[in-house]
């Protein structure tokens, strides 16, 4: 029986930087803004302003953020006059935004549950 031997180190190379990209674009995640950026991004493109507007953000923090989310490739932008407008690169990166709250949702309606019923074991005990 033959066994494989090491992967060619071109495909662990690639392996590697793929790794590399994908904790780059997670770092997006990593933000509360940058992520209600994304959810103000999910229908529309919006400038700096629009966004800012909506988020109740000055437009210097809401800059700085649409450029390293531009520069992760999350985000893209066109000029229009003198406004830039700014949508999302690909609209698949929300499917993983709504996965991650859904489950995020999921552990705070768990942990909800447990701290009631630890607080009416705590009630039991304290009544006797």
């Amino acid at each position: 029986m033959h066994t494989p031997g090491p992967k060619p180190s071109h495909s662990r190379d690639t392996a590697r930087v793929l790794y590399e990209h994908h904790a780059e674009m997670c770092k997006v995640f990593s933000n509360a803004t940058r992520l209600m950026i994304l959810n103000v991004l999910r229908e529309r493109e919006l400038t700096v302003a629009a966004i800012a507007a909506q988020l109740g953000v000055a437009v210097g923090t809401v800059s700085s953020h649409l450029l390293m989310m531009k520069q992760r490739r999350v985000l893209v932008s066109r000029k229009q006059g003198n406004q830039v407008f700014y949508r999302l690169a690909n609209p698949k990166m929300l499917q993983a935004f709504d996965l991650i709250r859904e489950i995020l949702y999921e552990q705070m309606k768990q942990h909800g549950l447990l701290a009631r019923e630890l607080e009416q074991r705590r009630g039991r005990r304290s009544a006797r």
